[in-house]
């Protein structure tokens, strides 16, 4: 081993603390959701739009769907909230596309335009009425 490749290796390892730390905080997030049931009444907050106005927020479920996720029930984790699990899989490809560039020292930009950004928010929006309407009852958590 040269000294240039025993001092390459530090810089890799601190380049990747960012990611590493990111990835930690999920997993955390995913054991407690999978080890706290959200199934059982008390162990979570109720969501305030559902509560309040009977309305499924884009979000309802999320925690249901995280829940039959770790616990590898995908059928279940889709029907719960399946905009949660396609963001599940969105998150595992972006983190490791972000963690192989960090690693090979290159910057991970994603700049997202107007018409990219305006996209989001339409599907986000058509998820959440379509959820809602009677025809979209499939998509109650």
């Amino acid at each position: 081993m040269t000294a240039e490749t025993e001092s390459a290796e530090p810089a890799v390892l601190t380049r990747l603390l960012v990611p590493a730390g990111v990835l930690a905080s999920v997993v955390g997030a995913f054991v407690y959701v999978g080890a706290v049931d959200p199934n059982e009444p008390g162990h979570y907050p109720a969501c305030p739009l559902l509560r309040l106005t009977g309305i499924y927020c884009p979000g309802c479920g999320g925690l249901r769907s995280a829940h039959a996720f770790i616990h590898g029930d995908f059928a279940t984790a889709l029907g719960a909230n399946a905009m949660a699990v396609a963001g599940y899989v969105l998150f595992a490809v972006l983190w490791t596309v972000w963690a192989i560039r960090t690693a090979r020292g290159k910057p991970l930009r994603i700049e997202l335009g107007p018409v990219q950004l305006w996209s989001v928010g339409a599907l986000i929006a058509v998820f959440t009425l379509v959820r809602n309407l009677p025809f979209g009852s499939w998509l109650h958590p």
